[in-house]
């Protein structure tokens, strides 16, 4: 019965996100109907169409997992992170393609199989915790890492050009792949600092679709950081005082 209700909360989120993205596709219709030399829908594009339902479905993701209790979200998840593996290899984003395929999607079956199992013995263990400080100053150093490690091999082996060439969009994407690897990873073990690294995501594309000038994914992230801000209030609400570990001096209880 309480898994029933679990699937019925992701199906419910599922529905919300559909009404969500019509009236936001609704709005940039009208806005190209008003305004006709602007592009915001671009159907005739693979990958842009391919976004779409990623985004539907990892808009329901995150609203379904906003429950820590709830694991179902993390099917959803798998099926956004096919969707935008296929979306970064059309648009040329091998590195993030990669990223999706052989990190995300097991990271994410590693979340069903914990949060599951967990559920079953009771769930008592596994609450949702901030990361200690020792973890907390590794945690740090893995988004320096692979941002730094992503931005030089994105000069060499994708851009062609030199490592200070570029630097905004190379240092917007590399904070981009370090920050939802780092989010989906502490996901696995309820870690609320996941919802940092889905803020810092959020913001990063936002930043990184201004310069590109690419408005439809400017709303869109604008949209995830709205979404992930109010999924990680929650996660923060549901952590005990003695699991605020660093947190603590930030957030009273």
């Amino acid at each position: 019965m309480k898994n029933a209700n679990l699937w019925r909360a992701l199906g419910r989120n599922f529905i919300i996100s559909i009404i969500l993205f019509g009236a936001l596709l609704a709005i940039l219709w009208i806005a190209e109907m008003i305004f006709p030399s602007a592009t915001l829908l671009k159907w005739n594009d693979p990958a842009w169409v391919v976004g779409i339902p990623a985004s539907i479905i990892g808009v329901a993701y995150i609203l379904t997992i906003r429950d820590p209790q709830n694991y179902t979200g993390f099917f959803a998840g798998i099926i956004m992170s096919i969707l935008l593996g296929i979306q970064f290899v059309l648009q040329g984003g091998y590195d993030s393609a990669f990223l999706f395929f052989m990190v995300f999607i097991p990271f994410q079956m590693m979340s069903i199989y914990k949060w599951s199992r967990n559920k079953e013995d009771g769930g008592a263990s596994f609450e949702p915790k901030f990361l200690d400080t020792p973890r907390l100053i590794l945690s740090i150093a893995m988004l320096i890492f692979i941002t730094v490690g992503d931005w030089v091999m994105a000069s060499i082996a994708i851009y062609h050009e030199g490592i200070m060439e570029n630097v905004p969009v190379k240092l917007l994407n590399g904070l981009l792949i370090s920050s939802s690897f780092l989010a989906n990873y502490w996901l696995i073990y309820r870690k609320t600092d996941s919802w940092i690294y889905w803020f810092i995501y959020s913001v990063a594309g936002i930043g990184l679709f201004i310069i590109l000038g690419n408005i439809f994914s400017i709303v869109l992230f604008t949209f995830f950081l709205v979404i992930n801000s109010m999924a990680g209030i929650a996660w923060i609400k549901a952590t005990k005082p003695e699991n605020l570990y660093w947190a603590k001096i930030f957030v009273k209880k």
